[in-house]
């Protein structure tokens, strides 16, 4: 059974970090695309960063401007998502996602693309 299960969110204050961990049981990220994406209530949801495992093509949301790095082992399926500088409008769920196919042709932070996702993880900046 193909899983996801991610954890690390919770309640920060403008200005302070986050990491966010996802960790797939029953497949490894090998040849795979890996998202991070994000939906704030009454929002579509958006990608903010999403990588490919095999050539290393990329691609983030313009919000990111630099504050937000992704990172993991990817052949033990374990992907993280640090965050700092964090603002009051990067408040939403997150969710970690990935795309079987994506090691082939990187679909971007296109959500559709994406087969496997987690069950997402709140994250709260006040202000």
């Amino acid at each position: 059974e193909v899983q996801f299960v991610e954890s690390g969110g919770g309640l920060v204050q403008a200005g302070g970090s986050l990491t966010l961990s996802c960790a797939a049981s029953g497949f490894t990220f090998d040849n795979y695309a890996i998202g991070w994406f994000r939906q704030a209530p009454g929002k579509e949801r958006e990608g903010v960063i999403c990588i490919s495992n095999t050539d290393g093509s990329s691609e983030y949301g313009k919000f990111v401007k630099g504050r937000f790095t992704i990172s993991g082992d990817y052949a033990r399926g374990t992907v993280n998502l640090q965050m700092n500088n964090l603002e009051p409008d990067d408040t939403a769920v997150y969710y970690c996602a990935a795309d079987p196919f994506g090691g082939t042709w990187f679909p971007g932070c296109d959500p559709s693309e994406y087969d496997y996702w987690g069950q997402g993880t709140q994250v709260t900046v006040s202000s």
